[in-house]
């Protein structure tokens, strides 16, 4: 079982990276202000409200409220322990932390979801071996290697084999898996009589990872066909999969879409790996024919431009079309598409050639959206009979017109004029008429208006609008207390001093425990502190509060004299016309009177302290 990791290993882990450095993997951040802002991971949104602070080493969405440190954003993401998050840290930053302390395999994991997780890992491991180690995988490893893949490939994507018989079952049984887990994994398929048997059989294992790297399902292909069984069949959702928001690769290639602002979409699993073979490691493939909402989001967050690289037959080609016209309506990113000459698929292409002509298409031949849609509806059509040649350019005309840049739009202009030997001055003119009767059609995968950029901070950094004057009173001193030395001991050389709401005053109780082992409070170490969500969320909001500048303690002394003083007469004034409420139920006139007086009096005492 793993030891404990100490709190001076957790901070040097900590202090040892920038918060924007790990969530910039999976978030497009852009400076605005002080902050960095992107779009956030926990929720879908078209205007950037998710904010990286890299003064205190936090982040805050100002829309679901989410924050924390750089350990709680990878648990929350990732939906890991707090060990986890620390160890995944340290290995991406190249930290070395001791064995002692990393969970191993025999470890228990309690959740079902870390269960689970080790199923799959397990059952990855054990195709992966029958691949490369035994000779019912041979056929299986053959087909791998003429398919162009070599040891090092089919061992980076943990590809593997099933067998015809089954494996997975005996296997786990031998270590006394629960049945139930067993049942759930989508492993097995389960018989009237509930009896399980594995799900694969005869197949060629591909694995599906989260963005950790975790495995969470398996794709399996026919080694040999089967009219009465589907060529590919994948896991079912579970627990930890859900193919709506999972991307094949996506965990490989996020460093380098990061790297490249660009992501590839391909058509299958078998282009994403041959590509990545030849060194076009930013592609990744969607678990379906289309990508879903999720899917885009995901990809929005971490690039702003995707190609869309699909066969070339026409099956191909209409995915394409869908494609762009999907994203499009779903996001803000620029949109290409890179199409394999002579119309074959990414995978035959460098089968056929090599790596190095493999990589100049993906560095050149890019087509715009417009120009994949001026090549689409050419198909099936009879360009050099005048007819189909107006049908054509009428429909192209509609596309052009929705083309904001001008210069973009002559060029499609010379391009059509060229083609078909006509007056580029007649289809300016054919064009402005489309233009006049109708809106502009516009272009899937065409940038029709600006990408939303970041609100200002300002805008942003509020209060809850519910909050009373003393609520606002105790988190404006509560946030100075927090950042800056000078307010927090002004505020506790006075021992009477309380905060009047327990989350404040809980909050003030764990800063004062922390300083006595701490030399400074930074928030993000003090967040790990804080071990409750709630508490956490309360300090993101409080810390994030717009800085004050003022030098002197005026404010800091009103915040005190209201908590201390006009609080305490606030509560009595709540009770007192609470217990009116109570009277006037009763219909007690003798108590409506007494307590009129009573609130008449503390009235007067509210009033004399504001005007003190």
């Amino acid at each position: 079982m793993a030891t404990r990791i100490p709190e001076d290993v957790i901070e040097s882990v900590r202090g040892s990276v920038n918060i924007a450095d790990v969530v910039g993997q999976y978030v497009q951040l852009k400076k605005s202000g002080k902050n960095l802002f992107g779009l956030c991971p926990f929720h879908e949104e078209k205007t950037p409200s998710f904010s990286v602070n890299e003064e205190k080493q936090i982040f805050h969405c100002f829309s679901c409220g989410r924050g924390g440190n750089v350990f709680k954003f990878l648990m929350e993401l990732n939906n890991i322990s707090f060990p986890e998050a620390v160890i995944q840290v340290a290995d991406d930053a190249n930290i070395t932390i001791a064995d002692e302390y990393k969970q191993t395999d025999s470890s228990p994991v309690n959740s079902e979801f870390g269960q689970l997780i080790g199923l799959y890992e397990d059952a990855a491991k054990l195709y992966h071996h029958v691949l490369m180690n035994t000779q019912v995988g041979e056929a299986a490893l053959d087909y791998l290697h003429k398919r162009g893949l070599d040891d090092e490939t089919i061992a980076t994507f943990d590809i593997g084999f099933a067998p015809g018989e089954g494996l997975l079952k005996p296997f786990f049984e031998e270590r006394h898996v629960d049945y139930q887990l067993l049942r759930s994994s989508g492993l097995f398929i389960e018989n009237q009589d509930g009896q399980l048997r594995d799900r694969f059989s005869n197949r060629v294992m591909f694995t599906i990872r989260n963005a950790s790297g975790k495995v969470i399902a398996f794709s399996g292909r026919l080694l040999h066909k089967d009219p009465d069984a589907p060529k590919y069949l994948n896991s079912p959702e579970t627990k930890i999969f859900h193919k709506s928001d999972t991307l094949f690769n996506f965990d490989l290639a996020r460093k380098e879409i990061r790297k490249a602002d660009s992501v590839i979409l391909f058509e299958g699993f078998m282009d994403v790996i041959a590509a990545y073979s030849a060194g076009v490691k930013n592609g990744i493939a969607s678990m379906g024919t289309s990508l879903t909402s999720d899917q885009i989001g995901i990809l929005q967050r971490i690039t702003s431009t995707l190609y869309v690289s699909y066969d070339g037959d026409d099956a191909g080609q209409n995915a394409t079309h869908r494609a762009l016209s999907l994203i499009s309506d779903q996001s803000n990113m620029n949109l290409g598409v890179v199409q394999m000459p002579e119309g074959l698929d990414p995978d035959e292409y460098l089968r056929k050639y090599d790596a190095e002509h493999f990589r100049a298409v993906y560095e050149g031949a890019k087509e715009t959206p417009v120009g994949f849609a001026l090549r689409y509806l050419a198909r099936g059509r009879n360009l050099d009979n005048p007819s189909d040649q107006l049908t054509y350019l009428t429909e192209v005309l509609k596309i052009v017109a929705g083309v904001q840049s001008p210069v973009e739009q002559d060029l499609y202009l010379n391009q059509l004029a060229d083609r078909f030997g006509v007056e580029k001055g007649s289809l300016k003119q054919q064009l402005a008429e489309v233009r006049q009767t109708r809106a502009a059609t516009v272009v899937p995968g065409e940038q029709q208006t600006p990408v939303d950029t970041p609100t200002p901070v300002k805008q942003l950094v509020r209060e809850p609008d519910h909050l009373d004057r003393i609520e606002r009173a105790e988190r404006l001193l509560l946030h100075r207390m927090l950042t800056d030395q000078s307010v927090w001991l002004h505020v506790t050389a006075n021992q009477d001093f309380n905060f009047v709401h327990d989350q404040y005053q809980t909050l003030f109780l764990m800063a004062q425990g922390f300083k006595q082992t701490h030399a400074e409070l930074q928030i993000a170490a003090f967040l790990d502190y804080v071990n409750d969500d709630e508490l956490q969320r309360t300090l993101i909001e409080i810390t994030e509060q717009p800085s004050v500048t003022r030098d002197d303690m005026d404010d800091v002394n009103d915040c005190m004299h209201l908590i201390m003083n006009q609080a305490p007469i606030e509560e009595l004034i709540r009770q007192k016309n609470l217990a009116m409420i109570e009277a006037k139920r009763l219909n007690n006139h003798d108590l409506q009177n007494q307590l009129t007086l009573e609130l008449v009096n503390l009235y007067k005492q509210k009033q004399a302290m504001k005007n003190a």
